[in-house]
């Protein structure tokens, strides 16, 4: 299956994922502990939501981290 996170293909063996399984593919260890928001084609999910939120062929993930300064 293709997927996109912050426009870059994703391509993973299986033919079925959700949100925590695409992250796994993209973030790194340390990216997961920061805070960051999650949005499917353009529709933000919550983190409570990721174990049941399906991602699908051909679908775009967006990552946003806050960014800090004056």
């Amino acid at each position: 299956m293709k997927f996109f996170i912050n426009g870059q293909a994703i391509t993973i063996a299986t033919e079925s994922a959700n949100i925590i399984i695409a992250l796994q593919h993209y973030l790194t260890p340390e990216q997961h502990q920061q805070s960051f928001a999650v949005a499917l084609n353009g529709n933000f999910i919550g983190k409570t939501d990721y174990q049941h939120t399906d991602v699908n062929q051909g679908d775009s993930i967006d990552l946003l981290f806050p960014i800090q300064g004056g």
